[in-house]
């Protein structure tokens, strides 16, 4: 039979869902490379550097983002895809407007190194406060 969905349900899904990959991680790549899409079609007054033969200015961001959801959607080659997103976003550098004005920059290098980082079977941390109050007992 049909279950409805309640909302309570619908977030601890995606709360489980979140869990079992390098979400930040990801999201953070995916916008990176969006950003610097974004600035690639800024006006001639704010564009910086028109980029090495045209094309590779909205390739690598495209990269980017595509390697960004795929670390989502795909976590078990999560390596692979940080290191080529690391790569593409420093290339961005030379391509794409100084990696989208330092913005798209700074969050692909994040998001690539948080989802190098990510280790799919590690227990949830506790807070700290709790740990403190067991200590001090």
């Amino acid at each position: 039979m049909n279950r409805i969905a309640k909302p309570g349900d619908l977030r601890s899904d995606f709360r489980q869902w979140r869990a079992h990959r390098p979400f930040w991680g990801g999201l953070l790549l995916t916008l990176a490379g969006a950003e610097i899409l974004l600035t690639e079609k800024a006006s001639m007054k704010v564009v910086m550097h028109m980029g090495a033969q045209g094309l590779a200015g909205y390739l690598l961001p495209t990269l980017m983002v595509l390697c960004g959801l795929l670390i989502l959607f795909n976590p078990v080659q999560r390596l692979f895809y940080s290191l080529l997103g690391i790569l593409l976003t420093l290339g961005t550098w030379v391509t794409s407007n100084l990696g989208g004005f330092f913005v798209g920059l700074l969050l692909g290098a994040v998001g690539s190194c948080l989802a190098f980082g990510w280790l799919p079977d590690q227990e949830p941390r506790r807070p700290r406060r709790r740990l403190l109050r067991r200590g001090h007992a």
